[in-house]
């Protein structure tokens, strides 16, 4: 046999150095493992409550008064807005509980703010029409005039929008219009004494006798510069009218 087919001797391994006792960890080590667990098994937690969380939670949460996110104009008095200076004066004779005022509202006022209120070329005022369409609409214009008690008519107002269902449905009593009230963080105490002491009934009567006066008999209403148009106009519209006021081409004709 050569010496490369020449058998080896197994080597033998003591019985000591196979069975070796396992390490041990110490406290520190467990600390820190424990510590990798709990902050894997929080961001397993926050990511599934991100993934499942909004529609999961919702269940658990009381619905809550929406607030309308339109953003404010720039000028702001009580229940007007813009520059009482401004070129054109656009007064709106509007009812809370009126789906074309909502319309309105919706559609072509934003778009008239950004335009027109927020660069100086219109004052716009809103007005009530009294209990036009129901006691509601009294009782939500009586709220919007007491939140402008403290600045914050128009995003009242809003409100009272983004929260009516219908006409006299229990949209605007005065727990609702106190719900809203807290919503938008006015003070509760002045908000209330002025609802419960109908502070603003005069001035929402005053608006359906001035309304009665200028010849209002649908809302919304539009006065542009003292000339009266009936019904909800879109943006263009209004856009045409305003653009010949601001050229002097408005003519003393009705809308």
């Amino acid at each position: 046999m050569s010496e490369e087919q020449i058998p080896q001797e197994p080597i033998e391994i003591p019985i000591e150095e196979t069975l070796q006792e396992p390490s041990k960890l110490s406290w520190r080590t467990w600390l820190a493992v424990g510590g990798c667990l709990i902050f894997l098994c929080a961001a397993v937690f926050v990511g599934a409550l991100i993934f499942v969380g909004p529609k999961f939670i919702q269940r658990f949460i009381p619905e809550k008064i929406q607030v309308s996110e339109n953003p404010p104009p720039l000028v702001i008095q009580s229940n007007s807005m813009g520059d009482p200076n401004a070129p054109i004066h656009i007064i709106e004779y509007g009812d809370f509980q009126c789906p074309f005022c909502l319309k309105f509202w919706s559609e072509t006022e934003p778009q008239m703010i950004e335009e027109y209120v927020n660069t100086g070329k219109v004052y716009f005022e809103y007005r009530s029409v009294g209990a036009f369409l129901g006691p509601e609409s009294g009782w939500a214009a009586q709220g919007a005039y007491c939140a402008g008690d403290q600045n914050k008519f128009w995003e009242y107002h809003d409100t009272l929008f983004t929260n009516w269902t219908g006409e006299n449905v229990g949209d605007f009593t005065q727990d609702k219009l106190i719900e809203y009230a807290k919503a938008l963080d006015l003070n509760m105490e002045e908000f209330k004494s002025c609802i419960s002491a109908e502070k603003h009934k005069g001035t929402v009567d005053q608006d359906a006798a001035q309304a009665e006066a200028d010849g209002v008999h649908a809302t919304p209403t539009l006065f542009i510069n003292g000339i009266i148009y009936e019904g909800t106009l879109p943006f263009h519209a209004l856009k045409y009218i305003i653009d010949q006021a601001l050229n002097g081409n408005l003519d003393k004709q009705s809308g």
